[in-house]
């Protein structure tokens, strides 16, 4: 059963699925027979299995509910979110290093040429932003290819909001499609690269030992998501604008929705670049000083 949600629709669902032996003191809303089922019992289902007399419009207020698989997707979703965290910190390893050779001494000839230390620091950084976009280019790439050869576009038409429990509680409370959702994942999963390459350019640039870049890179990176900081406060806005969050994504794009359907998550843009350009910018002039041993 597909397409848009229908008070008919979701009542012919509680009566298909509706179970037929003793539950056992168990909430009904836990049961699992297939993807539509649980989704439809999680919102309209009582103890007992029994359709609980709220209508769609009860539930999901004025907007318009497409139903189709969306567990699909949505489990893509989650495990990329893993995999966009790990490499994050990927990225932060292999850019602590990017400066790290020259201050050793390796390529002194290079240096104390009239253009080897700005050239060389204008190459590095270069070479740095261009390194994290293509690795997450091919992390992306994997994911949603393997995804696609799964479970084809099924479901990538359908509204995050009819799901399982599992998702409903922990995911966007928004009715985008998981299309969208997507959409918005992979551009984070790209900030969040760039964004964490311009905060290690500048460590590695100043610092002149590669652990010290990759464990004070990794603190900066990671101190924003331990904040003691609720959502009410408004600093919470703030907090959630720092990279990880763009690789954890669930809670920058549960923030706020627009009136023109843009999510609040479209403000890690310019966060995002204006990291990258200032990393780059101050990594550049503190390597370019630097005294050759």
């Amino acid at each position: 059963m597909r397409g848009i949600l229908t008070d008919d629709k979701a009542q012919q669902i509680m009566s298909d699925f509706k179970p037929y032996y003793d539950l056992h003191g168990m909430n009904a809303k836990y049961l699992y027979t297939n993807a539509l089922q649980a989704a439809a019992f999680y919102h309209f289902s009582d103890m007992d299995g029994n359709w609980n007399g709220l209508t769609v419009s009860d539930v999901f207020g004025n907007e318009e509910i497409k139903i189709g698989y969306v567990n699909g997707w949505l489990n893509t979703s989650q495990n990329m979110v893993k995999v966009f965290i790990v490499l994050s910190f990927v990225i932060i390893l292999l850019i602590a290093s990017i400066f790290f050779g020259e201050y050793s001494g390796v390529d002194n000839i290079i240096l104390t040429s009239r253009y080897g230390k700005t050239n060389c620091a204008t190459a590095k950084v270069m070479a740095s932003l261009i390194s994290a976009i293509f690795i997450t280019l091919l992390v992306v790439a994997f994911n949603l290819t393997f995804a696609f050869l799964v479970y084809g576009n099924e479901g990538l038409d359908c509204s995050i909001l009819f799901a399982l429990i599992e998702f409903s509680e922990g995911y966007i409370p928004f009715n985008i499609i998981c299309g969208t959702l997507l959409k918005y994942q992979i551009l984070l999963a790209f900030l969040s690269a760039i964004g964490v390459t311009g905060i290690t350019l500048i460590l590695s640039a100043v610092c002149k030992n590669q652990m010290i870049v990759f464990v004070v890179s990794a603190t900066l990176h990671v101190i924003p998501m331990v904040l003691p900081i609720s959502e009410t406060n408004a600093l919470y806005r703030v907090i959630v604008l720092s990279p990880l969050y763009y690789s954890q994504y669930i809670s920058i794009m549960s923030v706020e929705q627009k009136k023109n359907g843009m999510l609040y998550a479209v403000w890690a843009i310019p966060v995002a670049i204006i990291l990258a350009i200032v990393g780059s910018l101050i990594s550049h002039r503190v390597f370019a000083k630097h005294q050759v041993s």
